[in-house]
């Protein structure tokens, strides 16, 4: 029986040591926990659609935990942590994966005003996320760890609400640290982003020192959203997921008019008309209500029976207007790295499609292709936003399923321009197509020009660490673009760089020649022509297309070597002689000979019977040329597994 895990269940057990807040916290929460609030009748300019922002490890969960406590949203008692983060993983790797939203009651002067937490993640592989949360926000805060400083996701969360002109507020975490050094953070962000160090709040989310001037500030600070009540209902989805009773259930920001539950509605997109069946804010558990209006971010239920009827940044309207201007949505982001999934055994098959499945239905990131392998059986290519987002689904379909696949190594998809009028037309007529699996990259003779993805890598790193990481980032076909002097201990810089350069383990090589003190971000850059070569590994002559790889040129002599090496030390000896070869190009250009095992045939033979010692000899030379000839290579599952795996 599958275990579905709702992802804005709260996890967390009390424990009977409880730890109090200050005095004046909870007195702010009895007071709006003993009040009946009418959420519908709190006008639009007491609203504040926000989301915190921020590097991993800043403490951004942490200062959700407070903000909620501070409310009077959740109590503040001991076992509330990472209270937005409800999925094992989140909980065992302290990150966020799955943006997430609480709606906030808070009395400031007086008046009661609605603030919209809406979630983000912090590791770059997750920016989708925390675009299509932004998406309906009208400012950010900005978290900044007062000890580590501002970090390369730092740098990209910024860039990215500005360019959606959000109102920032800099807040500075962690003052309590023994090392914090908020004048000269602070100073920093002055330097990169000219962000007035006299704007900067100084907070302990942990201890909750200062969280409630965040508060105030997100009130004072922040726009009310620009929604109008009088309008016909308009609707922005920003997220979706699936519930197995309920279908796909929407998230989604209320730009105009108003919508309650049992009136008709109908998708932008599709044109398909639903029933609204459920409405809800969350906080972070559901609370239902009858209605939501212009301003409000909350859940609605209307029976979409996949996940599929429900598009990011769609627009819902009602039925009866008949038309909808659709509202300016965002583009989702498309998977950037791509990896082959196969069950351990085949029996196991329909077991894991069903996990995938499901696992998929509440990531709409994931792109799923079936695909087959002579060698690992039937499974399918996945494509993630990158490499910890693939780690991620690895270990939940691991948790929550109790499936355990088989993940290949990663790779990226190539831009192809073919020529000549013939090979165009194999291609449905296509003159650029792409391509993710190796096996299916065509011959040099087929194409005009090969491209690869590139991306714009954000490094800060201290100042001593330059050279290695120049040296580091050459060796990875890199092109420095910038280079800025954050202060007299670290160092700022930008490179150009092969996606497929730092898929595997360029982040860890980086953390170690910088002794963990360099952070890295990456936005996509689009395709770049390259000099690509598709390598084929052959065993006695017959190719294995499970081994293929795409290299650059330049490299293609260096990683043959290793991976000769690699499967003559992987493949089990035989009875008769392998030849290890990596072509490129229909030549050999690197080659290795795992020898077959030796049998002495004579050993048993005494005396001098040359002839019969001779004519034994003979024949086992002639039986091993009629085995080489006639046999297959025998090259267990677990060698596949060893050579491609990550």
């Amino acid at each position: 029986m599958f275990k579905m895990i709702s992802v804005f269940r709260v996890i967390g057990k009390v424990h009977s040591s409880v730890r109090r807040l200050p005095a004046r916290f909870l007195s702010v929460s009895s007071t709006l926990q003993s009040e009946d609030i009418i959420y519908d009748q709190i006008a639009v300019d007491r609203i504040r659609n926000f989301s915190i922002i921020a590097h991993v490890d800043h403490g951004k969960s942490t200062l959700a935990d407070r903000l909620l406590e501070l409310t009077g949203t959740i109590s503040a008692q001991a076992g509330n942590k990472q209270v937005l983060d409800s999925l094992q993983v989140e909980k065992e790797r302290g990150i966020t994966v799955k943006a997430q939203t609480a709606s906030l009651i808070y009395k400031h002067k007086g008046q009661q005003f609605l603030l919209n937490l809406i979630d983000t993640p912090g590791h770059v592989d997750f920016s989708n996320e925390v675009s299509r949360s932004l998406a309906a926000c009208d400012g950010v805060v900005l978290l900044v760890d007062a000890n580590e400083g501002v970090q390369a996701q730092t740098v990209a969360n910024y860039h990215l609400a500005r360019s959606k002109k959000l109102v920032i507020v800099p807040v500075l975490n962690k003052i309590d640290l023994k090392n914090a050094r908020p004048e000269a953070v602070a100073q920093e962000l002055f330097t990169l982003f000219e962000i007035d160090p006299d704007e900067v709040l100084k907070i302990s989310a942990k201890h909750g020192t200062g969280c409630e001037e965040v508060l105030k500030a997100i009130i004072e600070r922040l726009p009310a959203p620009d929604a109008n009540r009088n309008a016909d209902f308009r609707a922005l989805i920003f997220d979706s997921w699936f519930d197995r009773y309920r279908g796909a259930l929407n998230l989604i920001y209320v730009k105009d008019g108003m919508v309650s539950v049992g009136q008709e509605i109908a998708s932008c997109h599709t044109g398909k008309s639903y029933e609204v069946k459920s409405l809800a804010l969350l906080q972070p558990d559901e609370k239902p209500l009858q209605r939501l209006v212009a301003g409000q971010v909350g859940l609605l239920g209307c029976n979409m029976r996949t996940s599929k009827e429900s598009n990011i940044g769609d627009t819902l309207y009602l039925k009866k207007n008949k038309t909808c201007i659709p509202l300016p949505g965002f583009k989702p982001q498309q998977p950037m790295v791509f990896a082959g999934v196969y069950p351990g055994d085949q029996s196991q098959h329909p077991y894991l499609k069903s996990a995938i499945e499901k696992l998929v239905l509440n990531d709409s990131a994931v792109t799923v292709n079936p695909d087959s392998s002579p060698a690992l059986g039937q499974g399918w290519r996945l494509g993630f936003l990158g490499l910890l987002h693939l780690d991620v689904f690895s270990q939940r379909l691991q948790q929550e399923y109790d499936a355990d696949p088989i993940l290949t190594a990663p790779s990226v998809t190539y831009k192809i321009h073919l020529k000549g009028v013939k090979i165009i037309a194999a291609h449905g007529g296509n003159e650029i197509i792409y391509v993710s699996n190796p096996a299916l990259f065509p011959d040099k003779f087929q194409v005009e020009e090969y491209y690869e993805p590139f991306v714009l890598g954000t490094i800060i790193a201290p100042t001593e660490c330059t050279g290695p990481i120049i040296g580091l980032c050459v060796e990875r076909r890199a092109i420095q673009k910038t280079s800025i002097n954050i202060d007299n201990d670290r160092i700022m810089t930008t490179y150009l760089m092969p996606l497929n350069e730092i898929v595997v383990d360029f982040h860890d090589q980086l953390k170690s020649i910088s002794s963990g003190y360099a952070s890295f971000d990456y936005e996509d850059h689009g395709y770049v022509a390259s000099a690509l070569v598709r390598m084929d590994v052959l065993l006695n002559g017959t190719m294995v297309d499970e081994l293929c790889t795409v290299v650059h040129i330049s490299k293609a002599h260096s990683h043959a070597r290793e991976l000769v090496l690699k499967l003559k030390e992987l493949i089990p000896r035989q009875m008769v002689q392998i030849a290890i070869q990596a072509v490129v190009g229909g030549k050999v250009v690197a080659r290795e000979t795992l020898k077959a095992y030796r049998k002495d045939v004579t050993a048993k033979l005494y005396g001098g019977d040359v002839t019969r010692r001779m004519k034994l000899l003979k024949q086992q030379s002639e039986g091993k040329k009629k085995m080489r000839a006639i046999a297959n290579i025998n090259v267990p599952k677990d060698t596949f597994i060893n050579v491609l795996k990550r």
